[in-house]
């Protein structure tokens, strides 16, 4: 059994965007405040976080997070890569902490956070990190925990999306190839992005993740990386087929 938090279920400008008007976001709900998109795995004393973008600090508070057993890198996208300088206070406790992301995702990060990957010259007080390369049909271990590399496409970019056990988390995704399909069958819970109503080219909108839901027949679904123009939680929410719903931050499901 794993415990998932979700630490975050908004998109890449988060909800309330800066500056708007919408009335999302504006809400008083705090289910229509969403901070940038990662979850947060749990199982035994162990702590595994999928993306850590800019709200990363302020997520790792509100649920009270004090060890980080490592970072998985679905791609290099600043809202999902962004707050990596903040696992300071666990690097300070705990030492170098492990990252798990594709060759091109960890190139990425080298040149836009040298000095975290640097190993001469440091500068005093800068995290450490201790790289695990992956890729797409490699399986690979977390503490007995099989992981299974899932590559979704996001537009043209490939993005890694994670089974572990039967629960599966893929975000950015505007299609999967069927050779990836495979690996998602028989899932106690599917966490699938749904950006909005309208159409978008790199991101799957409600119709096409339900679509998704409806070929792929998980136990349960959960929709994550919602945008503003999704419309309210609660509305939408009386829209979604039977055991389909909106993720929300803070929310917490557990999976076999």
């Amino acid at each position: 059994m794993i415990k998932i938090t979700f630490l975050g279920t908004g998109t890449s400008q988060g909800i309330p965007v800066i500056g708007s008007k919408h009335p999302v976001c504006l809400s008083d709900n705090p289910k229509d405040k969403r901070l940038r998109s990662s979850v947060l795995i749990q199982w035994l004393d162990k702590n595994y976080v999928i993306d850590c973008g800019p709200d990363f600090r302020q997520q790792m508070l509100r649920v009270d997070c004090n060890h980080l057993d490592g970072v998985l890198f679905t791609h290099e996208h600043a809202d999902h890569t962004s707050g990596i300088d903040d696992i300071r206070p666990f690097f300070f406790r705990q030492g170098n902490i492990p990252i798990y992301a594709t060759d091109r995702v960890v190139n990425d990060l080298t040149r836009r956070f040298s000095y975290i990957f640097q190993s001469d010259n440091k500068y005093p007080g800068t995290p450490a990190v201790d790289i695990h390369t992956i890729q797409k049909n490699t399986v690979f271990t977390l503490e007995g925990k099989k992981v299974i590399p899932i590559e979704v496409m996001h537009n043209q970019l490939p993005v890694l999306g994670f089974r572990i056990d039967n629960f599966a988390y893929l975000t950015d995704v505007k299609s999967i190839d069927n050779d990836q399909l495979k690996k998602l069958k028989d899932c106690d819970v599917l966490v699938l992005n749904a950006l909005r109503m309208e159409p978008h080219p790199t991101h799957l909108n409600l119709e096409e993740a339900i679509e998704m839901v409806r070929l792929l027949k998980p136990k349960r679904a959960y929709f994550t990386h919602i945008s503003h123009l999704l419309g309210f939680h609660d509305e939408c929410s009386k829209q979604l087929p039977e055991n389909v719903y909106l993720a929300y931050d803070k929310l917490e499901i557990h999976s076999n």
